[in-house]
């Protein structure tokens, strides 16, 4: 099984969410990759994709994603068969009602490119957010992070995300 970790920074907060997570799968993963220099046609060459997006400004991608949205968009480019998962870091104290948007702009962005979302959903137990694009069956699309009013927790959501996936995947 060939897993991507593929993410998007501004400020380096899901940099280093990438990098614990990284750091949690060890060899699993094939590859660690800042979509500003990743091509979108790289994306089909996993099986797996780690997806890391902050929600920036109010409710949109990072500036990164936001131009490789785009790319995707207008490519010719199928992820059918790839499974993926989603993290990424969000404000529930200033925006709560966009938090975590980008996991579900880019969730059904890729299911769109048929991808499958199967995987990595996280639930909404001790956030405070009243509005998201990323929820799916009561459950966020992905592991959401708020290092601002929870950095905390931030290792520790980690850690469980990535058991929780290794699960999923049968990679423990």
């Amino acid at each position: 099984m060939k897993i991507g970790l593929i993410f998007g920074t501004t400020t380096g907060n899901t940099e280093d969410a990438a990098d614990e997570i990284a750091t949690s799968f060890g060899d699993a993963i094939a590859a660690q990759l800042d979509i500003e220099s990743t091509s979108i046609e790289d994306l089909s060459n996993y099986d797996v994709l780690l997806i890391g997006c902050p929600t920036y400004d109010i409710g949109e991608l990072q500036n990164d994603w936001y131009f490789a949205a785009e790319k995707l968009e207008a490519s010719s480019v199928r992820l059918d068969g790839v499974r993926v998962a989603f993290f990424g870091d969000g404000d529930q104290g200033g925006y709560p009602h966009n938090f975590q948007d980008a996991l579900g702009i880019l969730r059904d962005l890729f299911v769109a490119r048929g991808a499958t979302a199967d995987i990595g959903h996280w639930p909404t137990d001790d956030y405070e957010f009243e509005e998201s694009k990323a929820l799916v069956d009561g459950k966020f699309a992905g592991l959401a992070l708020d290092s601002l009013n929870q950095g905390d927790l931030t290792e520790e959501r980690i850690q469980a995300w990535c058991e929780q996936l290794k699960r999923e995947l049968s990679l423990s």
